[in-house]
């Protein structure tokens, strides 16, 4: 039974985390306000944690070092006895509410490592490999936090985190190559005629470029057309949130083919007015219970899938999850469409610097983390 002692230090350590998000994580920390309370918080303290790991890895300069030292962390998380950073302390405690398996956090770290050694993906295949552990990972995570565990439920959870994942790469091309990284298949690419490397050295945007994205917008779609089974097994508080996800991101790569696929030159966004017809159709539209049911795992995501089943059920009850009544919901979309319009704004501004200098909000919780490996 917690102590009130206990309940204080987790009540200020899920406040930090909230901070952190709202200072370095806006747009996370907007769409989980379309999330119940019960979900939203437990998933505000793993994206901290998953942000300081991120960061770690990027500010540490990337290599061997810094993901030793984030698995030597998580070594104590599921020891019981983690750093005294607020992020890992209360991830310790959802590792334990929610039984997450440590595979899936130890996926998303190799996916950061993936990231700073700059490594190339040959096929849709390798692709899948990276997505399905820096988003797929989070997907299954996510749905052990609504207390969700059939692995028909987690294949499609899995599913929504790599489509994501591909939306993100097909808008991010030109952004990512100016960074020196190429996310898109290199065989796609010969297939085309580019030579990968050549084109890193003078990243353009031409007909062949946009045949390779609209093949992995193709992919994109295929997966987000099979997730509304697994949608419909979560909890009914948590299907508008995970439904506007869905939406909102697939949009994306609509927005994308409008513009001819170019996001060499440019960055897809979403008109306001078309995001908040989406957020409403999020709440009110039907699932297709059919959607994906049937459909097998993504081979790559599979064992994230064998991980969540071989886990052992939570030992802590779970707080309930309620649904936002309509009026609610609304609201606080279109409060939430706002923040996004605006933080839109400043990421076409300030994103390349973000990504090269140590946000200000992470300095202490890393140099602890730092003193403390």
């Amino acid at each position: 039974m917690p102590t009130p002692e206990s309940r204080d230090i987790a009540a200020a350590d899920l406040a930090a985390c909230r901070r952190l998000l709202r200072a370095g994580s806006k747009s996370f920390y907007a769409a989980s306000l379309l999330l119940p309370k019960a979900v939203r918080d437990p998933a505000c303290a793993l994206y901290a944690f998953c942000r300081l790991a991120d960061d770690a890895v990027d500010i540490d300069g990337g290599g061997q070092h810094a993901v030793v030292r984030l698995r030597e962390r998580l070594d104590r998380v599921y020891a019981g006895v983690p750093h005294a950073i607020a992020a890992d302390r209360a991830l310790a405690r959802i590792v334990v509410s929610h039984a997450l398996p440590r595979t899936l956090l130890d996926a998303l770290i190799e996916g950061f490592e993936w990231d700073s050694s700059a490594r190339r993906y040959e096929s849709l295949g390798e692709l899948h490999a990276y997505a399905a552990r820096v988003a797929g990972a989070v997907g299954a995570m996510m749905a052990l936090l609504m207390g969700v565990r059939a692995p028909e439920a987690i294949a499609r959870a899995c599913d929504l985190g790599v489509a994501m994942q591909l939306t993100n790469i097909a808008r991010d091309v030109g952004e990512d190559a100016r960074n020196g990284r190429l996310y898109l298949p290199r065989a796609w690419l010969r297939e085309a005629g580019i030579d990968a490397d050549l084109w890193l050295t003078a990243p353009v945007f031409d007909a062949r470029l946009a045949s390779v994205i609209e093949r992995l917008l193709v992919e994109a779609d295929r997966l987000y057309a099979r997730v509304d089974s697994g949608i419909a097994r979560l909890p009914s508080g948590c299907r508008p949130g995970i439904n506007a996800a869905r939406l909102l991101y697939a949009e994306i790569g609509q927005e994308l083919r409008r513009r001819g696929g170019d996001s060499v030159s440019q960055r897809a966004v979403v008109p306001g007015s078309r995001k908040l017809a989406l957020l409403m159709q999020a709440y009110a539209g039907p699932l297709d219970v059919r959607a994906g049911a049937a459909e097998p795992a993504i081979p790559e995501t599979c064992f994230l899938i064998d991980a969540v089943a071989a886990a052992a059920l939570p030992d802590l009850t779970a707080d309930p999850i309620q649904a936002l009544p309509w009026w609610r919901f609304r609201a606080r979309a279109l409060w939430v469409l706002d923040l996004f319009e605006r933080l839109e704004r400043q990421e076409r501004q300030s994103q390349a610097l973000r990504r090269r200098a140590s946000p200000s909000w992470t300095e202490a919780e890393l140099s602890l983390s730092r003193s403390e490996a």
